[in-house]
């Protein structure tokens, strides 16, 4: 008789956001227009990164895990890549957030994070190590990828899926809406974001214990 799978089997091979899959306070999301939670975490260098310090720029906040098919299909057709230095070189702060602990899928230590940036040629401002959950559990993450978009005044501005189409799949990125592009464009411009928040999708985060 085969063994159930383990909690960790479940949720590293889990490609869709299933509300049940996820502890119930990490389903709590912050409201668009409202201030964004606040934060400050290590980046892959150590260094803290407050939200606050960062007043008067707009920001990105990514949810990412390199393991996960729906970040590799962004990473690995240069979508994100693309996307993170059309931000940075407008002056926008990307922080690419990895909040899975240690002993789960996606999992990065600081000197892991640097790697990864330099092989797979991504252009962040930082990596945030969130391995105790608290940003996730702050802002509801439930998927990678998903984006967050954090206006000069710190309210938030968009949260949701990168795009429309929830696949695997590199082909589809080109025929997708691209939620998110949009509203940094639109933000970048000075105009409100009138789609400020779609169906996020991806694998599910994995959270720390409380």
């Amino acid at each position: 008789m085969s063994k159930p799978p383990t909690r960790r089997k479940v949720l590293a091979g889990t490609t869709a956001v299933v509300s049940t899959c996820l502890p119930r306070w990490a389903l709590a999301a912050p409201v668009i227009g409202a201030p964004a939670p606040e934060f400050s975490l290590p980046d892959q260098d150590g260094a803290v990164r407050r939200l606050a310090e960062q007043r008067g720029k707009l920001v990105v906040l990514e949810w990412t895990n390199h393991e996960c098919p729906y970040v590799r299909k962004h990473y690995g057709s240069g979508n994100m890549q693309a996307l993170q230095r059309e931000a940075t070189q407008q002056g926008v702060v990307w922080f690419s957030v990895a909040s899975s602990p240690e002993g789960e899928q996606g999992h990065v230590t600081g000197r892991q994070a640097k790697t990864l940036t330099v092989q797979r040629e991504a252009a962040p401002t930082a990596v945030l190590l969130d391995h105790r959950s608290q940003a996730a559990r702050a802002y509801g993450a439930t998927t990678t990828p998903q984006m967050f978009l954090i206006g000069t005044d710190g309210t938030l501005l968009y949260m949701g899926g990168i795009d429309s189409i929830r696949s695997t799949r590199q082909e589809d990125i080109e025929r997708a809406q691209p939620f998110f592009r949009d509203a940094l464009r639109t933000a970048l411009a000075g105009r409100p974001v009138e789609r400020a928040s779609t169906p996020p999708y991806g694998c599910a985060v994995k959270y720390a214990p409380i």
